[in-house]
């Protein structure tokens, strides 16, 4: 019988997964709740049902008799496939037992107090009842979180308690749960680290500069640009895949996706900031576009040809890419578009890979729908110097006016590094 897989997720990211899939002669079908899905259009088969109905969609997989299931990008794709796979015997790198320590930020916080790594300090605290004791061993600036959010949803930046005591209620309206979390807040330098985990090892694929923007006061900065690779990729990555491996060693995972956002200063050294068992969305097409390392490949052949897995691992070097890469991304308030044309001649920059412009004009952007940005774009320049000066470009010159002429974008900004980082690397390595 050909080989069967179900590919859960249907959204402009999953396009390439099934492609690549029908392309090895996998029969594929594709699922999710959006019915417009442009991923269904590759897929030899295409269901409408909610990612969370996971009895169904298990019931749907002993129907089609699929040997596999994949999924990606985010983390409540994650978590209902490791429940599907569960209920439909399916292989998956994870159990469901596993999944607190992906998904819940208190089990996460608390593995990581219990073996000693480096994270913020942090307090769980009631939405209702507060008291200023629950707080008194951290540190402000504070971060409120829901416990059960991702995606930056309910994350307030606060400085003092009466913001606090604010930013509890806003937090809370986020989540049916009742606590949230409040942690100290870290301006250090931010990463976004990917690695595989095979027969227990934690292989590094890449570590990128993850750059963010402040938009106000309360707010939490916005994230503007990612770059591959790293311009302090030697600082951080030993200590960082240590306290991965060490994460994984508890966990108990043996293989899989294993990804960590994390902060990093000169005086203090790595702190986490989340861990997650799935690969970034929006961003894991540059580890292809920098290094000609497809993850799509890599979750294929998970599935259907470790050997492949394997040389794919041992034939990659993150400190060798053939060109630096980044993706910019535009957030906006939420207000009508009237006028994409900047935008869309941005499109045809000759640095520009792949733009993404996710709405038409007339529309309004909306908050945590299915289009995460307003736009981004794929950029590949030979060196990080040039790759600087065309994001300033586009930093500069990108306008989406409003029905009233006023700007939908928040306005991104340049970070600066350390007076000693090297940015002026070729292409061949850094």
């Amino acid at each position: 019988m050909n080989k069967r897989l179900l590919i859960l997720g249907t959204l402009g990211e999953f396009e390439q997964l099934v492609q690549k899939a029908r392309a090895r002669g996998i029969y594929t079908i594709v699922c999710d709740g959006y019915p417009d899905g442009p991923a269904r259009a590759f897929a030899d088969e295409s269901y409408v049902i909610p990612v969370t109905d996971t009895d169904r969609i298990a019931a749907l997989c002993k129907e089609k008799q699929v040997d596999g299931i994949l999924t990606s990008f985010s983390d409540l794709l994650l978590e209902c496939m490791v429940k599907i796979s569960a209920k439909a015997g399916l292989p998956c790198y994870l159990n469901p037992e596993q999944l607190p320590w992906y998904r819940d930020k208190s089990a996460t916080r608390g593995l990581l107090e219990e073996l000693g790594l480096p994270s913020p300090g942090f307090a769980k605290i009631p939405t209702t009842g507060f008291a200023p004791e629950l707080i008194s061993h951290l540190h402000f600036p504070l971060v409120t979180k829901p416990l059960d959010k991702y995606g930056s949803r309910g994350i307030y930046v606060v400085h003092n308690l009466e913001e606090l005591k604010q930013a509890i209620t806003e937090t809370a309206s986020f989540t049916d749960l009742p606590e949230i979390l409040v942690e100290e807040y870290n301006d250090g330098y931010e990463f976004n680290m990917m690695t595989w985990v095979h027969k227990g090892n934690v292989h590094v694929i890449s570590i990128a500069d993850r750059e963010k923007t402040d938009i106000g006061p309360g707010e939490i900065p916005i994230s503007t640009r990612n770059v591959y690779p790293s311009c302090l990729y030697e600082q951080v990555v030993s200590p960082a895949a240590d306290l991965l491996q060490r994460y994984a060693d508890r966990t108990g995972q043996k293989e899989g996706a294993l990804s960590m956002q994390f902060f990093w200063k000169p005086e203090s050294g790595i702190q986490v900031c989340e861990i997650a068992a799935r690969f970034f969305g929006y961003e894991h097409e540059l580890t292809d576009m920098v290094y000609g390392f497809s993850i799509e490949d890599l979750l294929l052949n998970y599935l259907y040809d470790v050997p492949a897995l394997e040389q794919m691992l041992a034939q990659h070097d993150p400190r060798k890419p053939v060109c630096h890469g980044a993706v910019l991304y535009f957030q906006g308030r939420l207000l009508p578009i009237r006028d994409l044309s900047v935008p869309q001649k941005l499109a045809s920059h000759p640095a520009v890979k792949k733009p993404w412009i996710f709405y038409h004009e007339g529309e309004s952007v909306i908050a945590h729908g299915p289009n995460p940005y307003v736009a981004l774009y794929y950029i590949s320049c030979p060196s990080r110097k040039e790759l600087d000066q065309v994001t300033e470009e586009f930093f500069t010159t990108m306008i989406i006016p409003d029905d009233d002429g006023n700007e939908v974008l928040y306005r991104n900004q340049m970070p600066v590094y350390p007076a000693d980082t090297d940015l002026s690397g070729s292409g061949e390595g850094l």
